[in-house]
């Protein structure tokens, strides 16, 4: 296993990036995160009008991913999330779904302790270890660390944790991975606009699928498979994550279109991940026990 430091980190996915770290495809890389502030806020008495807004949302990269090749896809199986022993979560004024009705900002911290976020005396949440931002570089514009899209991204998907795997679109040689913003807790939507914010290291296996193409990100977990997606509303996210599922069966079994359709329909489930970031983003998931009797082969 390697390490990379959070002393490399990004603001943006860019095919102009240079490498932070190059590893051979098949590598375990133990990375450090910085919370979604840069590590700006260290207590209650810290305000958010008083950070640096230009350092916000940082990933730590990228990664050079040798094997990794453009058309091709890269594997990112998350074998631990590990945290710091505090978090942060805020809200504020036009930001979130209810922004409109708040006057500033507001944060609160909390402790990580015992597997659980310490709301206060009379709340402990267990913790749900996610990570927020995570992808490749993309092809053309840059894309801020804030924004999802089918190169990964700011996607805060709760089933992004410890035991999933990810296939992401590679749209440049060596992919450019990187990742950041995990959450301590979060529920799905992340409506305030944070989840419980939280620095600490995230391990994976970065693993090069030139073989494989695809359009928007796939995750796969013990239970489940599913496609991610995000657009400009969740109307069409969901849309756009449907129609790649039903592609994907399509292609990788002998199941007739209409028939993948009306099984998703009784099997599928179109979960929200956020709803608050620029683009809006879903994960359509299959569980694997009806893949496997419809002779789905994902041999990956």
């Amino acid at each position: 296993m390697v390490e990379l430091g959070d002393d490399r980190v990004i603001y943006a996915f860019s095919s102009d990036m240079d490498p932070a770290l190059t590893i051979p495809s098949g590598q375990t890389v133990r990375i450090r995160t910085k919370d979604c502030f840069g590590n700006q806020l260290s207590g209650p008495e810290d305000e958010l009008d008083e950070i640096d807004w230009d350092a916000i949302n940082p990933a730590t990269g990228p990664i050079f991913v040798e094997g990794a090749t453009a058309g091709g896809a890269l594997k990112v199986a998350i074998e631990d999330i590990e945290f710091d022993g505090h978090a942060a979560c805020c809200t504020g004024k036009d930001e979130g779904v209810y922004g409109d009705k708040l006057n500033g900002w507001s944060t609160h911290f909390c402790q990580i302790e015992d597997e659980a976020l310490v709301w206060n005396d009379a709340l402990r949440i267990p913790l749900n270890p996610m990570i927020g931002v995570i992808g490749v570089a993309p092809t053309g514009k840059a894309v801020n660390c804030g924004t999802p899209g089918s190169h990964g991204g700011n996607m805060d998907n709760t089933a992004i944790t410890t035991g999933a795997t990810l296939y992401f679109p590679v749209a440049v040689d060596g992919a450019l991975f990187g990742l950041g913003d995990m959450h301590a807790v979060m529920g799905d939507g992340e409506v305030s606009v944070s989840g419980a914010e939280a620095p600490g290291w995230a391990t994976v296996t970065l693993t090069a699928l030139p073989e494989l193409a695809l359009i928007d990100p796939v995750i796969e977990n013990a239970e489940s498979f599913g496609i991610i997606a995000s657009a400009d509303s969740l109307d069409a996210a969901a849309d756009r994550a449907v129609h790649r599922m039903v592609e994907l069966i399509a292609e990788h079994s002998s199941m007739p279109v209409p028939e993948a359709v009306m099984l998703l329909s009784l099997v599928g489930d179109v979960q929200v991940c956020q709803m608050v970031d620029p683009q809006k983003t879903v994960r359509f998931m299959v569980p694997k026990y009806v893949l496997e009797a419809v002779g789905f082969d994902w041999p990956y």
